[in-house]
């Protein structure tokens, strides 16, 4: 059963920040939050949580993370972070699925940034993710 917000409902955001005190993803304390997946003290219970883990790691440049929590079927051989955007928020924006009665889930994001040039710029994407031996794992994406 698909998780909407209600009407009317703003869209979390999380707020550029400075330090890890505050989570990338906009969630709470990073090291409560998406700090514990990327420990690899707790893995995330939803796809949502892992889609803010995996913002978090690319805010972050933890592309082994990345590659950990990425399909075996759709993961790439190696990622470069370098020369990027600097992301500096996201917003969830709708999820589907992801519950533990659930193998598949949906997650759509809107995540802002700030150019090489400093220009800024948002990617909206609809997320794709699965179980894997009990774990979520990102499969693919749409870029909207």
């Amino acid at each position: 059963m698909p998780r909407r917000k209600p009407a009317g409902a703003a869209p979390r955001r999380a707020t550029p920040t400075t330090s890890l005190t505050d989570c990338p993803c906009g969630a709470g304390r990073y090291a409560q939050c998406c700090g514990r997946a990327h420990r690899g003290e707790a893995a995330p219970a939803t796809p949502e949580e892992l889609m803010r883990s995996r913002y978090s790691a690319f805010v972050l440049g933890d592309t082994a993370y990345l590659l950990r929590t990425w399909h075996p079927k759709t993961r790439p051989a190696t990622l470069d972070l370098t020369g990027g955007p600097r992301w500096t928020g996201l917003e969830i924006l709708d999820t589907t699925g992801g519950s533990a009665f659930h193998r598949e889930g949906t997650v759509t994001f809107r995540a802002h940034h700030l150019g090489t040039g400093g220009e800024p710029g948002t990617q909206e994407e609809r997320s794709r993710f699965a179980r894997v031996d009990g774990v979520w794992m990102y499969v693919d994406g749409t870029v909207a």
